[in-house]
């Protein structure tokens, strides 16, 4: 994990108060992974768990928004191709 140095306790109680339920989850496996025996970890996941944190509902909801910012990138080609046709057919 390239971020794992950010992977703190505290970060994850950030990311679960922003509501992101999904990546402050995924800081308290790997926390847990490294300390399996911490309580407090435990803890803190399981009340994750009971917000009704749906690993599947924030995959799709990433895959949505990674959809849509592909779909603004091709928007922005397309324009920038038509701009280009028609400067091309000027000269």
């Amino acid at each position: 994990m390239k971020d794992d140095v950010f992977y703190t306790r505290t970060m994850a109680k950030v990311y679960a108060g922003q509501g992101n339920l999904g990546k402050a989850a995924e800081i308290y496996n790997y926390l847990l992974k490294k300390d399996p025996g911490r309580q407090d970890l435990i803890d803190a996941l399981s009340e994750i768990e009971s917000k009704g944190f749906d690993k599947d509902r924030e995959n799709l909801f990433f895959l949505f928004s990674e959809w849509i910012d592909l779909l603004l990138k091709y928007n922005g080609m397309q324009k920038l191709n038509k701009l280009k046709s028609y400067i091309d057919g000027e000269k």
